[in-house]
């Protein structure tokens, strides 16, 4: 996991969740179940969706090395940069 998906992961959340509110509210569903439901599947959905953009953000960006992921240890040390 690096930083940048942790920090995509807080937004990413709050859009799945709040979409999936918003397609329960729309369809005319106001009971409890169908909310926590469409809460847990937001919730399962966050982290591998911030993952993905994390991923294609850095595929895009020309100054980013991918092949240095290998070579550095799985816990960044503080005031390093990342990767």
């Amino acid at each position: 996991m690096d930083r940048l998906s942790i920090i995509l992961t807080f937004m990413t959340g709050s859009v799945l969740i709040g979409s999936f509110l918003i397609v329960i509210f729309a369809l005319g569903v106001y009971s409890w179940p169908a909310i926590v439901g469409a809460i847990i599947i937001g919730l399962v959905l966050t982290w591998p969706s911030a993952f993905i953009i994390s991923r294609m953000i850095k595929r895009n960006d020309p100054d980013w090395d991918e092949d240095k992921i290998k070579q550095t240890d799985s816990i960044p040390r503080p005031g390093e940069p990342e990767v």
